[in-house]
This record gives structure tokens, C-alpha cells and sequence, in this order.
């Protein structure tokens, strides 16, 4: 889970870093009264997962209420790399006397953490030669590694030690939140003597949000996920034509894959764990007929429980009711098979033996249109 700006400096102010003075608009009659409160100038920074904001223009200096109504709607409707903002943050200007980039990620490959630095912050850290790479257990950091990166970087000797507790507490949103990144740039040393985190990117590893209820309220979820989720399924859509369905993470993902090894595009993965009756197979063609670039829909069920009979007449009833207009494609093994394929006779489904026979056909037909 992508963390936006405000909510990882959110986490950052907990463990103790300093960040500045800023509030979250949504609109433009919230933004002038966080104006009233911060008082001008401050910088508009646009709130998206994606990076580049910068270079895109969705991050600008604002000095009056006039300038704030146009350049707020100017970023409200600004995409990023395909994205739109989930808000827009003003945040009061500091003094800079300098800017480093440090960030702290978990090295899987190496099973440790690592700490990357920079003593020029701002920059994509690809891009320069002037940087600190430093590898540290799985059991955090010691001051002896702190103080060496702090050398490194040339912090002046009289905000080393306030460094240290930086860096310190950027492990324990690491350690404690089970981040796999924790990265601020710039970091800033301003004219007081201090450290502030201008930016904050932090990413939350998905299969530890049950551990922590309080980071939770961070998931953002589309109209088609949210609908997914009341009804008990996970669901992802992507950029494909052709929409995944299945019970079981394991199975819907190799079933992706299959899909792609055929030359076949998916557009979504929509899992519904163990269940799989007549109403479930049903809301999962709703949430999927709410794609429109889906042009066919492949089933990929398994499991000797399953009643196929009443998954056939899921799908039966998706097509009665106008929620289904395109072709389904469907592997399903289990109980009643013969009875299922009895009930699709005759319309725009079709039942294979092997999920191999399906993706073939499936593949086929968005890519040839027949």
C-alpha cells in the first residue's frame, strides 16, 4: 500500500520527525480557510501515489488568494502518469539551508534492511554518484552505522546526534509499521538548526494491514474495489480486455499467467476465496460488467464442493438480467458438471474441460474478434 505525502508524514510526526505545518483541502472553500490558518505563502503539492510531481508542474508555490483559486483548480484536475489527486495539501514554506535524501527500505534479496543517502536531496537518486548505500540486520540499526552515515553525508558534528534520533525513528516506522520503504526527500536542515521531512513516501507491506488496524483508514479503494470488498471478494483491475475470475489467490494468479504466456491481456483478478454459489458468481459478473473495455470474461473454478450446477445458473442469471454482454469462458470442475453444462446450452457461455481449452478459446476470440 502506497502511502500519499500527508498520511507517511502522518506517520512520521508519531515517531518524531519533524514535518511542516500543513492541512489537507478538498476543495477550494476548504483550501481558503487552511489558507486563513496557515497564512500566506505556501507551497500546493497535489496527493498521488505516483512520482514525478515535481517535473509535472502538480507542486506550486502560492502567494495570494488569488493565485490559490486558480492554481488549486489547476491541480485538482492535473493527472499524473494517469492519475488524479485524492486531495491537495497546503503546506506552510520553511527556510532551507540544505537538503539531503535518505531512505530506508527492506532488501529482501539480501534479507536485511538498506539505507540509501545522499547529501543532495531533491534529485532521483538513479541520477547521482554522491550517494550512501549501507546495509543493516533485520534487527535495526546501531549508533555506530547512524553515526557513520551521518559522516558521510557531512551533517556538521552539532546536528549529528539530532541525525541519529532522525534516523532512529525512520527504522521505527520501518520496524513498527512493517513498511518496506520509509524515504524522505528532501530532508531539510533549516535555518533553526533543525530537521524537517519536506516529503514522505511510504509503502506498507499488504499482508501485514491485518496487524495494524490503525493504518486501515489509509486504504483507498475505487468504486469497483469497494464493491468487490461488500461482497467478499479481492479484486484488481488492470489494464488487459480480458476479466479473471476464480477461487483462490493461488489459482486466479496462475490462471493470469497462463493467460499472458497465451498472449492473452488481463483486465482484472477477481477472487472469491471458497465460496461459490449462484449469488456470488452473480455479484462478481456485476462488478465486472462495470469494465468496459472487458471483452470476454474467464472462470477458472476448482474444488470437489463446489456445486457447478448453481454456479452455471450464476451466470445464467447475469445474462437474463442484461448484466452480462459479452462472452463467458469457463473452466469449472466440481459437482453437477453435466447439469451445468446443460443450463448454458444455448447462450453466450461456453464450458471447457480444461482451463487450457478455455484460455485458448478465450484468447482467440478478444484477440481475432470473431
Amino acid at each position: 500500500m502506497r502511502l500519499l505525502e500527508y498520511q507517511g508524514k502522518e506517520l512520521f510526526s508519531q515517531v518524531g520527525i519533524n514535518i511542516p505545518e500543513s492541512i489537507l483541502a478538498q476543495n477550494i472553500d476548504s483550501a481558503k480557510m487552511a489558507a486563513e490558518k496557515l497564512g500566506f505563502p505556501f507551497v500546493l503539492k497535489s496527493q498521488l501515489t505516483v512520482g514525478g510531481r515535481g517535473k509535472a508542474g502538480a507542486i506550486q508555490k502560492c502567494k495570494d488568494y488569488s493565485e490559490l483559486e486558480s492554481k488549486f483548480d489547476e491541480l485538482v484536475h492535473k493527472e499524473v502518469k494517469g492519475e488524479l489527486p485524492r486531495g491537495i495539501l497546503l503546506e506552510k514554506m520553511v527556510e532551507i539551508v540544505k537538503e539531503i535524501y535518505l531512505s530506508v527500505f527492506l532488501n529482501r534479496s539480501k534479507r536485511c534492511y538498506s539505507i540509501i543517502a545522499s547529501s543532495e536531496g531533491g534529485v532521483d537518486i538513479e541520477q547521482t554518484e554522491n550517494k550512501v548505500i549501507l546495509n543493516v540486520s533485520i534487527d535495526g540499526i546501531t549508533g555506530e552505522q547512524s553515526n557513520e552515515v551521518a559522516v558521510k553525508l557531512d551533517i556538521p558534528p552539532e546536528l549529528r546526534t539530532k541525525f541519529v534520533d532522525l534516523l532512529n525513528s525512520l527504522f521505527r516506522v520501518i520496524i513498527e509499521k512493517e513498511a518496506e520503504l520509509a524515504e524522505i526527500n528532501p530532508l531539510a536542515i533549516v535555518s533553526n538548526g533543525s530537521f524537517v521531512a519536506l516529503d514522505a513516501k511510504v509503502i506498507i507491506d499488504d499482508n501485514a494491514l491485518f496487524r495494524h488496524t490503525d493504518l486501515q483508514k489509509y486504504l483507498f479503494l475505487t468504486d469497483l474495489e469497494k464493491q468487490a470488498s461488500d461482497n467478499g471478494f479481492s479484486f484488481v483491475e488492470l489494464d488487459g480486455d480480458i476479466a479473471i475470475i476464480g477461487n483462490g489467490a493461488g489459482l486466479v494468479m496462475s490462471t493470469l499467467d497462463m493467460v499472458t504466456d497465451a498472449n492473452g491481456t488481463a483486465g482484472s483478478f477477481l477472487d472469491f476465496g471458497g465460496r461459490a454459489t449462484s449469488e456470488t458468481i452473480y455479484e462478481a459478473l456485476k462488478v465486472i460488467s462495470r469494465i468496459p473495455k472487458i471483452k470476454a470474461i474467464l472462470v477458472n473454478l476448482f474444488g470437489g464442493i463446489v456445486r457447478t450446477d448453481l454456479v452455471a445458473q450464476g451466470i445464467l442469471d447475469a445474462y437474463k438480467n442484461n448484466i452480462l454482454k459479452v462472452p463467458v469462458y469457463a473452466r469449472i470442475s466440481g459437482a453437477e458438471s453435466e447439469r451445468a453444462k446443460e443450463l448454458l446450452k444455448g447462450s453466450d457461455a461456453k464450458l471447457f474441460d480444461t482451463v487450457e481449452e478455455a484460455i485458448n478459446a478465450v484468447v482467440l476470440k478478444v484477440t481475432s474478434n470473431i
